[in-house]
């Protein structure tokens, strides 16, 4: 008798401790296999906060991935750049660290360089284009290629969906109605060839810096303005420093949600389609909210005095013409004669 319950007391140790190491196998990749009455957890991380339309967004699409995978499948949602910056996320990415990360389309260019594309100006003719290109063969296209640095190198990720962030639009202290206003400015830009060669077509002069010191900077008389879309420069106060906004939509660089291609390879077909469906209808829901944050910024704007100015873009673009033109590549010029060819 005592001889039976030490076997049977062997047997059951043995069983726990290969759930055990089962356990800690899987929650090294940070990625669960999924077993019985186990979702498996999938980690997604962004830069923004937890208010914002792309984390609203995000949320979405856990919901329904969850919903559509019947609770097999959840994610863990790390906001506010808990992981790091953009280019540490698709770095993890590549790594298999980290699952599922939203980025710019801007950081991306650096590990696939076609997406540079987005980085030229008024490279879309308004909103509506912009997303018929984006949910058209050239938008799908792009996140298909995602996979794919160049010449069949792998980037080590994929693309799931685009997150809307708006255009970029001037706004500085004196009025700016037509490229010769912005003559002499000193205007705070991003730290990008494209960008920066643009304002030098302009007669300005590009001054790169990060996001926090831009108001300092405005208040001081440090530069003349800057340029982003309406909810940021809303939530970061610039209206108090800086009162005209002149909408010429000189850029549009898409948000882009992508997943490694880790996971991707271990994830089944049907898993597969429950993540490109519950990205598709985030995207749809997140830029539904993006137009709806930005209404309700410009309406703060006209209440806190900010004059808003909306010229002809068109003026705008005959000068941008040819900014940064000689650092497309063939692809990239191929790919703005689609976009520019998109009914």
């Amino acid at each position: 008798m005592k001889s039976s319950s030490f076997i049977f007391g062997i047997l059951i140790g043995g069983l726990c401790a290969c759930g055990l190491f089962a356990y800690l196998g899987q929650s090294e990749s940070g990625y669960s296999g999924g077993t019985a009455g186990k979702a498996r957890e999938i980690k997604i991380a962004h830069t923004l906060p937890v208010d914002h339309p792309v984390h609203l967004g995000i949320e979405h699409f856990s919901k329904r991935l969850n919903e559509l995978s019947g609770g097999k499948m959840a994610c863990q949602i790390f906001p506010n750049g808990q992981l790091g910056k953009e280019t540490a996320y698709l770095e993890k990415l590549q790594t298999g660290s980290l699952d599922i990360a939203k980025t710019s389309a801007a950081p991306i260019a650096s590990f696939v360089p076609r997406m540079k594309v987005f980085s030229f100006p008024y490279l879309f003719r308004d909103r509506d284009h912009y997303w018929s290109v984006l949910d058209g063969s050239v938008g799908s296209d792009l996140l298909d290629k995602l996979s794919d640095r160049g010449n069949d190198k792998p980037s080590g990720f994929r693309g799931l969906c685009y997150y809307d962030a708006g255009s970029r639009n001037f706004y500085t202290v004196d009025p700016v109605k037509g490229p010769a206003d912005l003559q002499g400015k000193v205007i705070r830009v991003m730290q990008d060839p494209v960008a920066i060669s643009m304002m030098e077509n302009f007669g300005a002069i590009p001054k790169p810096m990060g996001a926090t010191e831009i108001y300092g900077a405005l208040q001081r008389g440090n530069i003349n303005g800057a340029e982003n879309n309406p909810p940021t420069f809303v939530a970061q106060q610039h209206y108090e420093v800086c009162k005209n906004f002149t909408f010429d939509h000189h850029s549009r660089i898409p948000d882009v949600l992508s997943v490694s291609s880790s996971l991707w390879q271990r994830l089944s077909e049907q898993e597969q389609n429950w993540v490109l469906t519950a990205a598709r209808e985030s995207s749809a829901f997140q830029r539904r909210l993006w137009q709806q944050r930005s209404d309700e910024a410009v309406e703060v704007m006209v209440k806190e005095g900010v004059t808003i100015h909306h010229p002809d873009a068109q003026l705008f673009r005959d000068v941008a013409v040819g900014s940064a033109k000689g650092d497309a590549s063939q692809e990239v010029e191929a790919i703005m004669r689609s976009i520019a060819n998109h009914k």
